[in-house]
């Protein structure tokens, strides 16, 4: 499953949602008219049919089947809304999903071994990767192509040329 979102509060009185998107594109949303989506909130996770979803002011207002007043509606805030993996989006040649690049193991060309992608940070530039080490400090990585040279996820490991001063950006 993957997180798209998460249910901020109601919208109005009869049950539409307003959802905080986690995914990097919230148009797609509305590619899951018709579809069923899963809300994950207190250990459960349920089916619904999302009926309608539009943008709204950097969020998306959702309308799902079975919610159709407010008090329904307040009982989903903070759920986490969930996708099957058949109805994620396809990536193109050199993207990847974040949940599959956590945990790679990150090696210079060299060979050497640097650390482990811990976390991955969007910016408004680009992605930032978090590189936990060994010995228990973190430091960052910008995920552009002249310092991420490749990404196997059948052996789990990044290879990347560490520009000089990269290992100072700790965190």
């Amino acid at each position: 499953m993957f997180e798209i979102g998460i249910i901020t509060k109601p919208q109005g009185v009869r049950g539409e949602l307003r959802v905080f998107p986690t995914t990097d594109d919230p148009s797609r949303f509305t590619l899951l008219e018709g579809k069923e989506i899963f809300l994950h909130q207190n250990d459960t996770q349920r089916g619904y049919k999302l009926l309608q979803a539009r943008l709204h002011k950097g969020l998306v207002l959702v309308k799902l089947e079975g919610v159709n007043d407010r008090n329904t509606a307040e009982t989903l805030a903070k759920a986490i809304i969930n996708i099957p993996d058949e109805l994620a989006v396809s990536l193109e040649e050199g993207e990847y999903f974040v949940r599959d690049l956590i945990g790679l193991n990150v090696v210079t060309e060299d060979g050497e071994a640097v650390g482990v992608l811990s976390k991955v940070i969007h910016t408004n530039a680009n992605d930032v990767y978090v590189i936990d080490q060994a010995e228990g400090d973190s430091f960052m990585i910008p995920a552009i192509k002249s310092v991420v040279l490749g990404v196997s996820l059948t052996d789990k490991r990044m290879t990347v040329h560490l520009i000089d001063g990269l290992r100072d950006l700790k965190i």
